[in-house]
């Protein structure tokens, strides 16, 4: 099991766990020593993931329940759309969870539904133009750095915007401000300091990335509006 998806799995563990799970539980759970554990709970805060320890006899690692989502009761039509959304999420950034997504969603589907939904989905095929790589990066923790508007420093080896024949690594802070899916790749958005501008970093060019501990500073949003006036782009909130 990769970190990022040994991360997430980590968190959902924890999210059904009534009571706090000791360090020795979670290595036997996943398999890796208690150092490995205390690292990714170590990283998983780092990202704001609102875990917390409780300490004494029984003591462990807890999450806030309000990270969790409550139930949802959806229609027939509402599972497809979301079972569909889902997997075209297989080659991005979100592959992980949006695997265990798809099979929470599947295991609660009612029966009636069950059968015509999956032939529906069965029915449908995607074409992907390049094989998703293979990030040694937790680029799966990057919606949760995106929204605590942290900076990170990358390793980059790309043009200006990831499509130099020739790349050359760089190291660059940057202010994550979103993701942005152009053509055939995912991209990490933000303001680069060492371009002083908005940039699009492709996520396979990504070497090695870092959470500093640093909230990034308000920016102008009109900067990134007018970045993203020069493309046709839609927002999915």
């Amino acid at each position: 099991m990769k970190r990022a998806e040994r991360q997430y799995a980590l968190v959902d563990l924890l999210r059904g766990a009534r009571r706090p799970v000791s360090v020795a539980r979670l290595a036997r759970e996943f398999g890796v020593s208690t150092r490995t554990v205390e690292r990714d709970v170590a990283s998983l805060q780092v990202a704001w993931v609102p875990l917390y320890a409780d300490h004494g006899a029984a003591g462990g690692y807890s999450i806030l329940r309000e990270y969790s989502l409550p139930p949802l009761n959806l229609t027939a039509a509402e599972s497809l759309a979301v079972l569909a959304g889902l997997g075209l999420l297989d080659s991005s950034p979100y592959q992980s969870a949006a695997r265990r997504a798809r099979a929470k969603i599947e295991a609660v589907l009612p029966d009636e539904h069950r059968a015509s939904v999956q032939q529906v989905l069965g029915s449908v095929r995607v074409i992907d133009t390049s094989a998703a790589a293979d990030p040694d990066v937790p680029l799966a923790l990057l919606s949760d750095v995106i929204a605590a508007r942290r900076v990170v420093r990358i390793a980059y080896a790309g043009g200006e915007e990831g499509g130099s024949a020739s790349p050359v690594e760089t190291v660059r802070d940057v202010e994550c401000t979103g993701l942005l899916r152009g053509g055939d790749a995912w991209l990490l958005v933000g303001w680069c300091r060492l371009r002083q501008g908005i940039r699009g970093f492709r996520i396979e060019a990504i070497r090695r990335l870092d959470v500093l501990d640093e909230v990034a500073p308000p920016r102008d949003p009109a900067l990134l509006e007018a970045d993203q006036a020069r493309w046709a782009t839609r927002s999915l909130g």
